[in-house]
């Protein structure tokens, strides 16, 4: 309660201090202002408002190695963060205590991918801050740009503060004397061109102190400087070069939940049925919808499609402008967008965007997203041109003025872009070679965009403002990709790698590509990758253009039922489909049935082991299974299978049409009462085989008929498994009728109770049966040594006999 007031009302200050405050909020007011709205040239609204940040969630999360592309890894820690609900840290609680630490945090990381708001969130805080609605108990707060600091080196703290802000050299003395009372804010580590150890000994420990500037920051975090201030510094992700477990409480900003995504269409378009179609567009498309958790994409995905609703002339959906299926597309049209509204040249353009491309390049490969005015000489770029001004914002700090693109992820589509603008190989080889050799896998979506501009359409959206785009640089991508999915097919033990390649095969959207390229790569293994929205409709694109897939892995993937509704559509040309210990539930049964009852169904085996299914299944897969002639395998166990809607799936079983030789029923929960609608099937069923039975309590009243149904002259079961049926010995003279099943081979009884008394009809029952060749009695614990013996030995009197029993 005393934080919560001291943060509402502040500390009492001096009258002195007082009016210093005031005119530094207003200052401080008046430098948010303009960063609230960030608006481009021509844009229609900001990608990120004040409005917008209540959205932003953070979590508190050590950061960690990352092992793919930021923008496709962390929309799979999104989702994961979201269902775990781990621990939510809203901007306003950031200083407040921590029960882990039990104290008050007085260093702040707050990381996240690029695009997602940190910048964002740090300038929100300062203005939220000089509006007296946060975190008054800071009498003053400093906001550095560490970007804008790159010029400085040499530099006391008290020169630092006054080259900000030179309005308050004559308090700056009495400012600093409560260091309890001050909160420093640093945009952008990971942007810094000075050396940040954390970790340093030699420190710095008075504010008139010259030191290097990484040196100053370090002191402040470490303490030895101004002991008691509060610090809080905002970086990208990955920080791999960089010790930050001096940090006392670490976040990470995970962006919007489905639910804002929503609100944000809502608040983009403000019509609700543009934004009901935005909004459900992106949401079947699972490319977009992989990346609208960062606000910057949503904002740019948003402004595209709300273009190609307004070149739609009426409500008919068939007559709207082609919509972005890839982020080559969606980037392109962006661009288009942006050259439609300047009336300059084909030539002029392309020139312009030669130049900016090189530069963009450059800074690709050299991991460079700001640009000063000798960079851009340096490429010839004419930062005087409005359209100059539509792609790059320039930052104004004096005297370090600089230069990024719009989006950073539009210098990497510029980048590939160049390329078919201004063709030349042999750039282009020692690009693709730099990119092959990134291990953190830097040059992920350059590469994609580069494959993406190999596909006609999306070139197509661009060419009407720059011309013709190289049809040699086309076969130089595809030539690399090819020799690309050579290497990957060569070595499998990375499966992240083989969906990178599905992504640039996807993006290449060249279906005759993708089943020239893996004709032969008729296995794939993805058990245990956590899959993301846009992994999906990449996958789902690859089984379309193959047709030809032996072997789908897909087990302990995390799926869910959205996920399954992404994938369904193409699993039917699938011979074997794995999708064991997921989370598809009775919903992702019921789009994962869709494909099994397609016409051109190649299913052959089905494993759908711990998915949590229940009952309810069994009308979908039932309905499924009774017009499906492929399926030779189907795995459900670990699941409750047991309930009224059990018959519907033995219904189906039933069918003539059903062709199923193997059904796994192990540990599903079912009961006596199942055992007539198993037995129904058996009497009827002429194709199954194998049946596994085990771990269900189906002893009762109606086990006696499914032991009859199974010795039916039309039953064909030849293998079949009672381990662990709570079997007791007066269960035990139902199983002699299995003597008249002439195809049984092979029988496991163990685990059971079966005693001596029970062994007798076990033996009548292995020398009636004219076919048993194997019966397992392992762990039937009650059994004495001697039944046990005799059991053993009636092997002598059956050659090919053998009796497995401990």
């Amino acid at each position: 309660m005393q934080q919560i007031l001291l943060d509402k009302h502040g500390h009492p200050l001096s009258s002195e201090l007082k009016d210093m405050q005031g005119h530094h909020k207003q200052h401080l007011l008046d430098k948010a202002q303009d960063l609230v709205e960030n608006k481009s040239s021509g844009s229609e609204s900001s990608y990120v408002s004040e409005r917008d940040m209540d959205l932003i969630v953070a979590y508190l999360r050590p950061i960690h190695k990352r092992s793919q592309h930021w923008l496709i890894e962390t929309r799979g820690k999104n989702e994961d963060y979201l269902k775990n609900m781990l621990e939510c840290i809203s901007p306003n609680r950031l200083f407040r205590w921590s029960q882990r630490l039990k104290c008050v945090p007085h260093t702040v990381l707050v990381s996240g991918v690029p695009g997602i708001g940190k910048t964002t969130l740090m300038q929100k805080f300062v203005y939220d801050w000089a509006n007296g609605k946060l975190y008054q108990r800071f009498a003053f707060v400093f906001f550095f740009k560490f970007q804008e600091l790159n010029g400085v080196d040499e530099v006391s703290l008290e020169t630092m503060i006054l080259q900000q802000y030179p309005y308050l050299q004559g308090q700056l003395e009495n400012i600093l004397q409560d260091p309890e009372k001050l909160l420093f804010i640093f945009d952008g580590l990971n942007e810094s061109s000075h050396r940040m150890d954390f970790r340093l000994r030699q420190l710095c420990h008075n504010i008139k102190q010259i030191e290097n500037l990484g040196v100053i920051v370090v002191s402040l975090v470490r303490q030895s400087l101004l002991k008691g201030c509060s610090v809080l510094i905002s970086s990208r992700t990955k920080l791999a070069s960089v010790d930050t477990t001096v940090f006392k409480r670490q976040t990470q900003i995970i962006g919007f939940s489905p639910r804002d995504i929503q609100m944000y269409c809502e608040h983009f378009y403000r019509n609700k049925e543009l934004s009901d179609k935005a909004f459900n567009y992106i949401q079947d498309n699972g490319t977009l919808y992989n990346f609208c958790y960062i606000p910057s994409y949503c904002w740019i995905i948003c402004t595209v499609l709300s273009k190609c609703f307004k070149d739609q002339p009426t409500n008919n959906d068939n007559m709207m402008s082609p919509l972005p299926k890839t982020l080559t597309q969606l980037f392109a049209t962006f661009i288009a967008n942006i050259l439609s509204n300047h009336s300059q040249d084909k030539e002029g353009v392309r020139e312009l965007l030669t130049s900016i491309g090189w530069m963009a390049e450059h800074g690709v490969m050299n991991r460079i997203v700001a640009f000063n005015d000798q960079d851009l000489a340096s490429f010839n770029v004419d930062s005087s041109s409005q359209l100059f001004s539509s792609l790059m914002i320039k930052s104004d700090q004096s005297p370090n003025k600089t230069f990024s693109f719009l989006h950073v992820t539009l210098q990497e589509f510029f980048a590939a872009l160049v390329h078919y603008i201004n063709e030349c190989p042999e750039k282009l080889h020692k690009s693709l070679e730099e990119t092959k050799s990134y291990k953190d896998n830097h040059g992920e979506i350059f590469l994609c965009f580069l494959c993406g501009l190999s596909d006609n359409y999306s070139r197509s959206i661009l060419e009407p403002y720059l011309g013709e785009l190289s049809s040699q640089t086309t076969k130089d991508v595809i030539t690399f990709l090819q020799q690309t999915i050579i290497d990957v097919q060569e070595c499998k033990e990375d499966q992240r790698e083989v969906l990178n390649v599905f992504f640039d095969l996807f993006e290449t959207q060249n279906k005759v590509l993708v089943s020239e390229s893996l004709g032969s790569y008729i296995n794939f293994s993805l058990s245990g990758v956590h899959l993301t929205p846009l992994d999906y409709t990449v996958l789902s694109f690859i089984l379309e253009s193959c047709r030809n897939i032996e072997e789908l892995g897909l087990g302990g993937c995390k799926i869910h039922s959205e996920n399954m509704e992404r994938l369904a559509p193409a699993l039917h040309t699938v011979n074997n489909l794995g999708l064991s210990d997921n989370n598809l539930r009775d919903d992702g049964v019921r789009f994962l049935c869709d494909a099994l009852s397609h016409p051109e169904c190649k299913i052959q085996t089905l494993s759908l082991s711990s998915n949590k299914l229940t009952d309810v299944s069994c009308c979908h897969l039932g309905s499924a299974i009774s017009n499906n002639r492929s399926l030779r395998t189907l795995v459900l166990s670990c699941n409750t299978m047991e309930g009224p809607h059990f018959s519907d799936l033995m219904t189906g079983l039933s069918s003539p049409t059903c062709r199923i030789e193997e059904l796994h029923l192990d540990s599903t929960g079912l009961k006596d009462s199942s055992c007539s609608h198993l037995a129904s099937a058996m009497k009827t069923n002429q194709y199954l085989r194998v049946l596994y039975l085990s771990c269900n309590d189906l002893t009762g009243p109606h086990f006696g008929d499914l032991m009859t149904a199974l010795s039916s002259p039309s039953c064909s079961v030849e293998q079949l498994m009672l381990l662990e049926i709570l079997l007791r010995d007066e269960h035990v003279p139902f199983l002699v009728s299995l003597s008249n099943n002439t195809k049984l081979t092979h029988l496991v009884l163990s685990h059971n109770y079966i005693t001596d008394t029970g062994a007798s009809f076990i033996e009548e029952l292995i020398l009636k049966s004219p076919s048993l060749k194997h019966i397992s009695l392992f762990f039937n614990r009650q059994l004495s040594w001697e039944a046990r013996d005799k059991l053993r030995k009636l092997e002598d009197r059956k050659p090919g006999l053998w009796v497995s029993i401990d």
